[in-house]
């Protein structure tokens, strides 16, 4: 069976989008399927796939890693998500946007190119720790809706080796965790890199980038509102955590293909 697809990403973190409108063509997506399309040699390539579903009155992201597993949430890929609605002519990009994800409802806005989420309210859970063989970091535990261990180095130049396969404690992370490496720019300023479960190294990640600069404000005591600058291997991010508690990230998203397969 052929069906439609498209390609997209948000600063270089790329996905498969499925439009299903109505969950009648691929219903609980077999994981075997989502590793096919995310083949960068002999699928269409991506770091996931987004599968488009309106269910309850809300947009649903069914978001799978390209290794077929779930996820509770990916800031990119809701960008690109909504992007999709936007230019489908499904949602006004003049009104916030409510999209249903598996940690729950997220509010999107629209300027331009530039795409921002009120990812929710973070939670720091405190220290832990990221290692690969002869070395271990002292990381910070922090979810946004997925678990990520944070952990700044002294130069991402050699972050390479590092981003292969990191190892976590499973008892703080029985699910797999996403590990960032950072290293400060100046004022209000990061980069990093990052092995996401399910993917590996990736481009950019949406929430890693939230985790990166909830951690970094908690080193810095920034005040509240203060805008981070995330640059990943991808583009660049801006980060604020709000007054009330929030997390907003803004980002571009594109779509740059699409067509139809039989993957």
């Amino acid at each position: 069976m052929s069906y439609p697809f498209l390609k997209g990403h948000g600063t270089e973190n790329d996905f498969v989008l499925l439009p299903d409108h109505d969950g009648s063509v691929h219903g609980d997506l077999d994981p075997a399927r989502v590793r096919a399309l995310c083949d960068r040699r002999a699928g269409i390539g991506g770091d996931g796939v987004l599968r488009v579903v309106r269910r309850d009155g809300l947009w649903f992201m069914d978001y799978r890693n390209s290794d077929g597993s779930l996820s509770e949430m990916c800031g990119n890929g809701i960008r690109v998500f909504g992007r999709y609605l936007v230019d489908e002519g499904l949602v006004d990009p003049a009104e916030p946007l409510e999209v249903d994800t598996r940690d729950g409802v997220k509010v999107l806005t629209f300027d331009g190119d530039l795409v921002t989420v009120d990812m929710g309210t973070p939670k720091v859970l405190g220290e832990t720790e990221v290692s690969v063989p002869g070395r271990t970091w002292t990381a910070t535990h922090v979810d946004v809706g997925n678990p990520h261990a944070v952990a700044f180095v002294d130069d991402l130049a050699e972050a390479g080796p590092l981003l292969e396969a990191p190892t976590h404690d499973e008892a703080v992370y029985p699910d797999g965790v996403n590990v960032e490496f950072v290293v400060r720019r100046g004022a209000a300023h990061v980069a990093m890199r990052v092995h996401e479960r399910g993917s590996g190294e990736t481009r950019s990640c949406g929430t890693g980038a939230c985790a990166v600069m909830v951690a970094a404000a908690e080193v810095d005591a920034a005040s509240r509102d203060t805008a981070y600058r995330v640059d990943v291997p991808g583009g660049t991010l801006s980060i604020a955590w709000t007054a009330d508690d929030r997390i907003l990230m803004t980002g571009p998203a594109v779509l740059v293909a699409r067509g139809t397969t039989d993957l």
